[in-house]
């Protein structure tokens, strides 16, 4: 053991970002703790604040089963299903998108990918409005493929493919070439299989990007059948009497599903990161 190291400047580093880790921590372990009790006891136990200020003895689980009665059960059905879609048509065509940028030279594949790159660098928000516009006037307002459709084509998600396209061996290009492939086959048994983390952390990317869009819904998903998580949660706050015990129930719920999906392929979105600057 390197004892050398156990300096005082390293134990007040350790105590700063412990506390740092722990200040960030206690909100969410509070709102954790008033999701599982009654809405009128939310902010009875604030002053003064204690540990039972975090932690309760007495859990009630009242407000996750109301919400399968409320609004925003049906919304977090929708945020799912909308994200699932996005995933699954987005998966597909920004692979082809970085496949055509990879394995392709034509007259102007640099200013296309130019345009992917800072079609991710700008703020989606910045053109939603002038785009539901354009939306309202294909009467895609109120529709799930409205809610989709913005989503499907992720400059990062294309960017982080074709990174990972551009590291696959042109000799395996070659060779399916002479076995008589085309290029849908090529895409098929040669790039896809072999880019399974750049795959899902693309995925990862467009779920995260649908799951916590707020603005685009708000602009067009505006009736009962179409709202999505965030805005059913934004409304419910926005009530004249509002149970925060119900609030922060949908809170909880709709941070632990993108929670969980991120901690089963963070691996494999680090990876897709990572391989980015191979080339």
């Amino acid at each position: 053991m390197n004892t050398t190291a156990r300096t005082p400047a390293y134990w007040v580093r350790t105590v700063a970002v412990a506390l740092v880790g722990l200040a960030f921590f206690l909100p969410l372990l509070w709102v954790v703790a008033a999701s599982v009790r009654p809405g009128s006891e939310t902010f009875s136990r604030l002053s003064p604040i204690s540990w039972d200020s975090f932690v309760t003895l007495t859990p009630t689980f009242q407000n996750y089963l109301n919400l399968l009665d409320g609004d925003l059960g049906r919304a977090t059905l929708n945020s799912i299903l909308v994200s699932a879609v996005t995933v699954a048509v987005g998966l597909l065509v920004c692979a082809m998108a970085a496949f055509a940028l990879s394995a392709f030279q034509f007259r102007g594949q640099t200013l296309v990918f130019a345009v992917v790159v800072l079609s991710f660098l700008i703020p989606f928000d910045a053109i939603a409005i002038p785009l539901a516009d354009i939306f309202r006037d294909w009467n895609l307002t109120n529709t799930f493929v409205g809610l989709v459709l913005p989503g499907i084509g992720n400059g990062m998600a294309i960017f982080l493919l074709r990174q990972f396209f551009l590291a696959i061996p042109r000799e395996l290009v070659e060779a399916g070439r002479l076995d008589g492939l085309g290029w849908l086959g090529i895409f098929t048994l040669i790039y896809l299989p072999l880019s399974r983390p750049a795959l899902i952390g693309a995925g990862l990317t467009l779920f995260l990007f649908q799951w916590q869009s707020y603005v685009w819904p708000l602009l067009i998903g505006t009736d009962r059948e179409h709202i999505l998580g965030p805005v059913a949660l934004a409304s419910m706050q926005g009530q004249n009497v509002v149970d925060y015990g119900l609030v922060f129930a949908g809170a909880v719920v709709l941070t632990l599903i993108p929670l969980v999906v991120i901690v089963m392929f963070q691996r494999y979105f680090i990876q897709s990161v990572s391989s980015s600057g191979l080339k």
